[in-house]
């Protein structure tokens, strides 16, 4: 391989490998665990979770074995006490391998910071310390057919009931969307605070397997991110008041529920774009051994490709870092500006994954196109194509210009 190539072939180390402030061993264990089992575990099914939609049950499996499923609840109940940093480079390892055990993993994740973040009471705690323990599955239930997938608006309401052991509650919701409920331990579904409230008022409600019941109402049958299982459900729960979070959704989806599913799901779009670059550079190689002493053309759409992953790179890890210099402050994680900044991380990341591996197609041309090469990326498109779709741009950005009518300062000024 000549000089000119040379600078090319290395890849600045990715998420998983930067070092985090403070990060104990093993806590960076956690992130070595599951790249590991992203490279051997995942990686192998892929391609049959994707062509059959079905469950990545192997990697779920691994990833409960070593411990990985309650590994961000605290250390004082049962848990690792990760970072969201140490969750957010296991989602990109996870997402190496296959797309769809990252996304579920991420999505886990997500509800796992809710129930940490804002589960104060004992039911809450005694429930977080059955996960650690059991390594159960966490899902939710944020969409309804009838709001047409806005989930900051309910039509299922909290019904209470006064019960001779304390009150009570029931709710029926018709979720178009529920991610691998078949294989949910647990699901945290959005709700109306009660019948009278309006649809904006919602509560985070927290139901286990034994409090609810699922009828399928439709199949995922989708172009990319086949393995997550987003199948439609009637869900209808009961249980004790004490299950539902105290905090406004609203409060709880800006403090925590919007930011960190911004971050991990940008994650796992990360680890979809390094491994198609990681593919385009191993078909550059080939082709420079092939030819020795030259340059293969498609080295110039290689260090295209690395250029816009290192933007997503960087504009992640920013992202962490804001989240973790607003937490502990309230003002700040719901303030405009940073509603704003956790917005268009979504909408910039999802585009970029996109842009990647299409750079990274005409990077391998007709070998990166099929389906039966070393370097095939029809799946990493197709998957990649499910990011901008994820709560849509198009609604974020509309919601994003409204703010900005009324923030003091768009600038973009450090803070």
């Amino acid at each position: 391989m000549n000089a000119a190539l040379a600078g090319l072939a290395e890849l600045t180390p990715a998420l998983a490998q930067a070092p985090a402030p403070g990060q104990a061993p093993a806590q960076t264990n956690v992130v070595a665990r599951a790249r590991s089992i992203g490279a051997e575990i995942a990686a192998r099914h892929a391609a049959d979770v994707d062509r059959d939609g079905r469950f990545p049950s192997e990697a779920f499996d691994t990833l409960r074995a070593e411990k990985l499923l309650g590994v961000m609840i605290p250390v004082e109940l049962g848990g690792g006490g990760a970072s969201l940093f140490d969750v957010a480079a296991a989602c990109h390892a996870l997402a190496r391998g296959c797309a769809a055990t990252g996304m579920i993993y991420a999505m886990h994740q997500i509800q796992i910071a809710c129930l940490v973040n804002h589960g104060d009471n004992g039911w809450h705690r005694g429930l977080m310390e059955r996960i650690a323990a059991g390594q159960l599955l966490l899902g939710s239930a944020t969409t309804e057919a009838e709001t047409g997938g806005d989930i900051r608006n309910s039509v299922c309401a909290v019904k209470s009931t006064p019960g001779a052991e304390g009150d009570r509650f029931t709710l029926a919701k018709n979720a178009s969307v529920i991610s691998y409920g078949d294989q949910s331990d647990v699901i945290l579904v959005t709700a109306r605070r009660n019948p009278d409230a309006p649809s904006s008022d919602q509560v985070l409600v927290v139901v286990t397997k034994d409090d609810y019941r699922l009828e399928k109402t439709s199949r995922w049958d989708a172009m990319g991110m086949r393995g997550t299982c987003s199948d439609g459900y009637r869900l209808e729960a009961a249980g004790v008041i004490d299950q539902i979070l105290p905090l406004s959704y609203a409060d709880l989806s800006a403090r925590t529920m919007l930011p960190v599913t911004h971050i991990l799901w940008s994650s796992t779009w990360l680890g979809i774009a390094a491994d198609a670059v990681s593919r385009a550079r191993a078909y550059v190689r080939s082709e420079a051994k092939r030819k020795p002493g030259t340059t293969p053309a498609s080295a110039v759409r290689l260090a295209e490709a690395t250029a816009k992953l290192q933007q997503m790179k960087a504009v992640i890890l920013a992202a962490i870092r804001q989240y973790e210099l607003a937490c502990g402050s309230p003002e700040r994680l719901t303030s405009l500006s940073f509603a704003t900044a956790m917005g268009t991380l979504k909408v910039t990341t999802s585009e970029l994954v996109r842009e990647v591996v299409e750079a990274a197609i005409r990077t391998c041309g007709l070998a990166g196109y099929r389906n039966d090469t070393p370097y095939s990326l029809g799946r990493h498109l197709r998957d990649a194509h499910s990011a901008a779709l994820m709560i849509g741009n198009d609604r974020i950005m509309s919601h994003i210009s409204t703010q900005l009518l009324v923030q003091r300062d768009g600038s973009g000024a450090f803070e």
